[in-house]
């Protein structure tokens, strides 16, 4: 039997790989499919080997928005992995390759153009990131999520998906608040600053808590190695020895947890990481939505305009945040059950949840034409 290789790139965050493995959940029903997932390292190799995902390491260099010394170096890692692209291509020779951008993707794309390999990729931004727009002309299919971003594309094979969405994030919860072992006595506030947190808001969400605890509960989601330090800071600052029961701290959290919290959360306050907004809005919940700086994160802040402009949620711009502006909209949104429900209402029209299985059509589409 004749299979179908795919091959997977894109890394780095969560916002890259997630969409790439909802993808891969999905192709796992086609027992003549073999997937690949190439990149400098496995970012969840958990993940991978759960849907039987080959793991091919290739270097990738990045290149920042902002000096760094590690530019120069990033610079020959690219070319060290454009060969190593090219040698392992040549050797796995993939029926297809979807890339999800991200500058772990961009040795593999030009190796890809090279070989003649063809390529689908995925745009989760409102403004294309540098690979994708890189591999726009030889791509054989684009998919892309928000319609600003169609204007950057030929329309002859581009398509609006959405963002692909994990089976886990789908399932239906009878009692989120039973899951997450948090009592359902006042409206829970989930803050997340994405797979690798996010300092500044961390620290906003710190300074806020004596205001905030005596009305919500809050599950604050702090990244990586940052956990310990968060609840030391929390135990100083919050007055009442009482409320200390009221804030839940994580540093990351798995996907049925985020499913859980989605649901259970009467409101979200996150970065504009595209993944996670169309998170957010497939559970209709209002957000309030901190970008990074758009000197720092080019396509935060678009995303994060595009977003809101359908009413779903509220912009604060990290340099204008204090800790009164944050709480006020918080309440604001709450206390306001008109309000409330527009948002909500606002935030369930923006996407569907099958961007997983049309990508994943494609992708055995062409799979199948390259095998004949």
């Amino acid at each position: 039997m004749i299979m179908n290789r795919i091959l997977f790139v894109g890394g780095g965050t969560g916002g890259h790989f997630y969409p790439l493995i909802a993808v891969a959940e999905t192709l796992e029903t086609d027992s003549e499919s073999e997937l690949f997932y190439m990149g400098p390292e496995p970012y969840n190799k958990q993940s991978l080997d759960q849907l039987n995902i080959k793991y091919v390491f290739c270097p990738a260099g990045k290149l920042r928005l902002y000096f760094s010394i590690q530019n120069f170096f990033d610079i020959f890692r690219n070319f060290i992995g454009l060969f190593v692209a090219l040698v392992k291509l040549y050797i796995i020779y993939p029926d297809v390759i979807f890339s999800k951008g991200g500058y772990t993707s961009v040795p593999v794309l030009l190796a890809a153009r090279f070989l003649r390999i063809p390529v689908v990729i995925h745009e989760s931004d409102s403004v294309p990131g540098r690979a994708n727009l890189l591999a726009k002309n030889f791509a054989r299919y684009i998919a892309i999520a928000y319609p600003e971003a169609a204007k950057y594309f030929d329309a002859k094979k581009t398509a609006l998906v959405g963002i692909p969405f994990r089976q886990a994030l789908k399932k239906p919860i009878p009692d989120p608040f039973a899951v997450l072992g948090i009592p359902n006595d006042a409206p829970l506030i989930y803050v997340t600053g994405g797979s690798l947190g996010a300092e500044k808001v961390n620290n906003i969400i710190l300074r806020c808590l004596d205001e905030l605890l005596p009305k919500y509960r809050i599950f604050h989601q702090v990244g990586q190695g940052r956990k310990e330090k968060i609840i030391q800071t929390a135990q100083s600052l919050i007055s009442k020895p009482e409320l200390q029961s009221r804030y839940y701290v994580a540093e990351t959290v798995s996907s049925d947890i985020v499913n859980a919290l989605l649901k259970a959360a009467s409101v979200v306050v996150t970065r504009a990481g595209s993944t996670t907004l169309f998170e957010v809005a497939v559970n209709g919940k209002p957000s309030i939505v901190i970008p990074i700086p758009e000197d720092v994160s080019r396509d935060q802040t678009s995303n994060a305009y595009a977003y809101a402009d359908s009413g779903a949620a509220t912009v604060l711009e990290e340099q204008n945040l204090t800790e009164s502006l944050l709480t006020s909209e918080i309440n604001s949104i709450i206390s306001d059950p008109a309000r409330y429900q527009r948002m909500s209402q606002a935030a369930l029209a923006i996407t569907a949840t099958d961007a997983a299985e049309k990508i994943a059509q494609i992708l055995l589409k062409i799979a199948k034409e390259h095998n004949s």
